[in-house]
C-alpha cells in the first residue's frame, strides 16, 4: 500500500486474528505494588495489541504482560498497556492493550 495518508486505514487493513476466546495469563502490578495474576479470554489480536475480556476492569496505562501458553513447555510472553477499560453490557470488561514496541 502506496498510500500512507492516514493511519486509522491502516490500522482497518492490518491483518487482525479472531483468538476465539483462547485462555491467557496476564500479569499486571497495581498503585499499591501488588502483582496480580488472572486467566481471561483473549478476544483479538492484530499487530498493534491485543482485545481481552476480564471480569474486572484494569486502569488505563497499566503496564500489563500478557503470557499465551504453548503446547510446548515454552511460553510466548507480550509486554502492553492498556489503552481502554469497557465494561460491558453483561458486567464484564473489554480490555483493549496497545503493545510495547521496545519489548
Amino acid at each position: 500500500m502506496t498510500d500512507s495518508s492516514s493511519e486509522g486505514m491502516e490500522r482497518r487493513t492490518s491483518f487482525r486474528l479472531d483468538m476465539e476466546k483462547e485462555l491467557v495469563d496476564i500479569v499486571w502490578t497495581d498503585e499499591k505494588g501488588k502483582e496480580h495474576n488472572k486467566k481471561i479470554a483473549c478476544l483479538d489480536f492484530a499487530r498493534g495489541g491485543l482485545k481481552l475480556d476480564c471480569d474486572q476492569s484494569l486502569p488505563v496505562n497499566t503496564a500489563v504482560t500478557v503470557v499465551f501458553k504453548s503446547a510446548n513447555a515454552g511460553n510466548q510472553k507480550l509486554y502492553g498497556k492498556v489503552l481502554r477499560s469497557v465494561k460491558q453490557e453483561n458486567g464484564w470488561f473489554e480490555i483493549g492493550l496497545i503493545l510495547d514496541k521496545d519489548a
